[in-house]
């Protein structure tokens, strides 16, 4: 089949029923309606950016089209460059995340870090780890957190995330190494002089009621949450969204810059890897009470070593 004809398949799929193709193009070229008709008939042909806008407006991957297996088109998310891009990257993930109502939808996430939909919303931690994500990120001068300050508009965008993430199935895969990086975090710019001593022992408390949260969670199953335990598995922060119909996938290339994709192939074979890590992986909700107090326990323990750190560093 015809590149062109490829194309106006896959726009076809996308509209309701009743709504006319010839329209939707001259409205979305701004061309006339003979000119959309040429077009939809092959009479002539699209534009390289008549083809690109097309593609962008219905979200299209163009190498899903074209089925190139070596070579896929990526999106990135936003650049951090300043404290005012955080609005629109949380503005910009929630509108990538826009799921089918009408379809079940399974979430995985390989566990890197504390999933960033744990440290997102209107407490203490999520700020510092804005604050962390904003001095990685940019060269700008690091700051005392206490005078690291963000939107209030910002919290509408990250609630928007966890709206839609309320209604998925999530499958998380953890491992002893998950909570490594916030704890340094805060034990660096506690000891670097920028974040507070009362501070600092909020933001373990917010990362202990986290993990009592999870555990809460493993004594009580539920269909729509699975935590699994990986003892070799050396996470990354993938993000694999997957319903019957599309899969879209979150590949992280930086702290918080994610490159995204829809195609076939690569979300294809990355929902095998994951379903393969998680035929090796223990299910917490499965493992009997002294295997999850055994894990769980090893978070808290890790997390009172760094308290009890920080009030030696106080008394010294």
């Amino acid at each position: 089949m015809k590149t062109q004809e490829l194309l106006l398949n896959a726009i076809r799929k996308q509209l309701n029923d009743g709504v006319s193709v010839i329209d939707e193009i001259a409205q979305i070229l701004n061309i006339s309606y003979d000119a959309s008709h040429r077009r939809v008939s092959n009479k002539s042909k699209f534009s390289i950016d008549e083809a690109v806008a097309l593609s962008a407006h219905f979200k299209i991957s163009m190498d899903n089209l074209f089925k190139n297996e070596q070579k896929i088109v990526l999106e990135k998310t936003k650049t951090i460059a300043q404290i005012a891009d955080y609005e629109s990257y949380f503005s910009e993930i929630a509108t990538k995340i826009h799921l089918n109502p009408k379809e079940e939808t399974t979430l995985y996430y390989s566990a890197k870090d504390i999933p960033i939909f744990y440290t997102i919303g209107g407490s203490i931690l999520s700020k510092f780890k804005m604050y962390v994500w904003y001095n990685i990120m940019t060269e700008n001068p690091v700051i005392a957190f206490e005078k690291f300050n963000i939107e209030n508009s910002l919290l509408s965008e990250t609630s928007k995330i966890n709206a839609i993430l309320n209604n998925v199935k999530v499958i998380e895969i953890w491992n002893d190494t998950t909570i490594n990086s916030s704890l340094l975090q805060i034990i660096y710019y506690f000891e670097s002089g920028f974040l507070s001593y009362g501070t600092s022992k909020i933001l373990l408390e917010e990362i202990k009621t986290i993990i009592q949260s999870l555990e809460s969670k493993c004594e009580n199953p539920s269909d729509n949450y699975q935590i699994y335990y990986n003892e070799l598995l050396i996470l990354n922060n993938n993000v694999l969204f997957s319903s019957k119909s599309s899969k879209q996938v979150f590949i992280p290339y930086n702290m918080l810059g994610y490159f995204t994709t829809k195609n076939e192939k690569v979300t294809s074979e990355i929902n095998s890897y994951f379903q393969n890590q998680l035929k090796n992986s223990k299910s917490l909700q499965s493992s009997g009470k002294k295997e999850q107090k055994m894990f769980f326990n090893k978070m808290l323990q890790k997390i009172d070593f760094y308290s009890k750190k920080i009030e030696s560093f106080v008394l010294d």
